[in-house]
C-alpha cells in the first residue's frame, strides 16, 4: 500500500482481498501491527469483524499466531466461523488449511465463551440465518444463558431436550425440558 508516498507491505486474508478496489484507487484498510524482534508486520482487514476475530484468535488461543489467524480468516467467513465455534463443529474448523483436529478443539474450547453469546444473537438475526428449528434451539440457549447458566451447559441441555422430542418443539418447551435436565 502507498500511504502519502510511503509503501507498506500489508498481509491480508482472502476475505479482505475480495473487498479491495482496483489498483491505484483509494481504499481503507483496518490494520493490526505485530512487533517481533526482527520485524514489524502489518496485517490488514477490510471489515472490523475480521480484525476483531483475528485479534481474538492470536491473543486468546494457545498456539495460534498471525499466519494461522490469517489462514482461518481466509478459509471461512467470520459469521460461519463463529457459528462453528458456538456449535462445536470441530470437523468444519479442521478443514481450514493449517488447522488440525487438536487446534480446532483448542479454538472451540478457548473461544466458545468469548464468541458464544454474540454469535448466537448474530446467527438469529442473519438474513440467511438458521432454519426455524435452529432458531428455536438458539432462542432456548439464549434464554438459559440469560438465566445464568453457562453457554456450554445450556447448549448441551437444549440439544438433549431436542433429541428427546421427535417433532417440532417450541423454544419454551425446550427451555422447560432443559431446566429439568439442569436441575
Amino acid at each position: 500500500m502507498d500511504v502519502n508516498g510511503v509503501g507498506y507491505q500489508v498481509f491480508i486474508p482472502l476475505s479482505s482481498y475480495d473487498h479491495l478496489p482496483p489498483a491505484g484507487s483509494k481504499c481503507r484498510i483496518l490494520t493490526h501491527l505485530v512487533i517481533r524482534e526482527d520485524a514489524h508486520i502489518l496485517y490488514g482487514f477490510a471489515r472490523a469483524v475480521e480484525r476483531d476475530l483475528f485479534r481474538l484468535l492470536i491473543q486468546h488461543v494457545t498456539g495460534i499466531g498471525p499466519k494461522l489467524g490469517l489462514a482461518v480468516l481466509s478459509g471461512m467467513a467470520v459469521e460461519m466461523f463463529k457459528a462453528c465455534v458456538v456449535t462445536g463443529d470441530i470437523a468444519a474448523i479442521s478443514k481450514i488449511s493449517g488447522v488440525g483436529k487438536k487446534t480446532a478443539e483448542r479454538i472451540v474450547v478457548e473461544l466458545k465463551d468469548k464468541v458464544g453469546v454474540a454469535a448466537e444473537w448474530e446467527a438469529s438475526s442473519q438474513k440467511h440465518g438458521p432454519s426455524p428449528g435452529d432458531a428455536q434451539l438458539h432462542d432456548a440457549v439464549l434464554a438459559l444463558i440469560s438465566l445464568g447458566y453457562k453457554q456450554a451447559d445450556a447448549h448441551k441441555a437444549v440439544k438433549v431436550a431436542l433429541d428427546r422430542n421427535a417433532g417440532p418443539v417450541s423454544a419454551e418447551a425446550l427451555v422447560r425440558e432443559a431446566l429439568k435436565l439442569l436441575a
